[in-house]
């Protein structure tokens, strides 16, 4: 399992959430976003899930944007305010109505605590490879190497701080969302002590 076995979609879409994501994301959350993207193609190869990769590709790279101030939403949960960002982009890729709903759904799914993969393969993949970047689920299933690889790639800078810190002030403005969920349930802390902030020091 490598990088490489993984070429990024080509293709309108993808190009466009690969543009939107670089213009806005910080370079510590545009890692988190790519890193979740091969995390995930990581973890379809391991389940055998045949899942739309295009799909797959656009959602984690757009799934976080509504903690930037501009895409900041005053009373949507962040994951719902992406996933319109990404229903908006994915119109302007030429998209049907079909499938610009679910690249919504997969991102506000991605926060979900569990999300069954016979509903949605992808936002299965999103929420499990979200879940290990952020809070270091599941560190060990995906092989060493191409975890050490990813990180050497893509490494994770000062993500623990800023994205505590983005939640948490969502959590704080918005708290009817998920994001009081995982601050209560300690995302912060799990930032800190995720396994993948101290894998290149081995």
């Amino acid at each position: 399992m490598r990088i490489a076995d993984y070429p990024r979609p080509d293709t309108a879409a993808a190009r466009a959430a690969l543009e939107i994501a670089t213009e806005y994301h910080t370079p510590s959350l545009l890692n988190h976003v790519q890193r979740s993207w091969l995390w995930a193609e990581g973890f379809a190869t391991l389940r055998g899930l045949d899942a739309d990769r295009e799909l797959l590709y656009v959602s984690a790279l757009l799934h976080d944007l509504g903690i930037v101030p501009e895409f900041d939403n005053h009373t949507l949960a962040y994951e719902d305010a992406a996933g319109h960002v990404a229903k908006a982009l994915t119109a302007g890729a030429g998209w049907p109505a079909e499938r610009r709903v679910r690249a919504h759904e997969v991102i506000v799914r991605h926060n979900w605590p569990e999300v069954d993969p016979a509903m949605d393969a992808e936002g299965h993949l999103l929420e499990i490879a979200t879940a290990l970047d952020i809070s270091g689920a599941r560190a060990d299933e995906l092989p060493l190497e191409f975890r050490r690889e990813v990180l050497g790639v893509y490494p994770r800078l000062d993500l623990a701080a800023e994205f505590g810190a983005c939640v948490a002030d969502q959590a704080e403005r918005k708290p009817g969302t998920s994001a009081r969920r995982l601050v209560d349930g300690g995302v912060q802390r799990k930032l800190r002590d995720n396994p993948l902030e101290r894998i290149l020091e081995g």
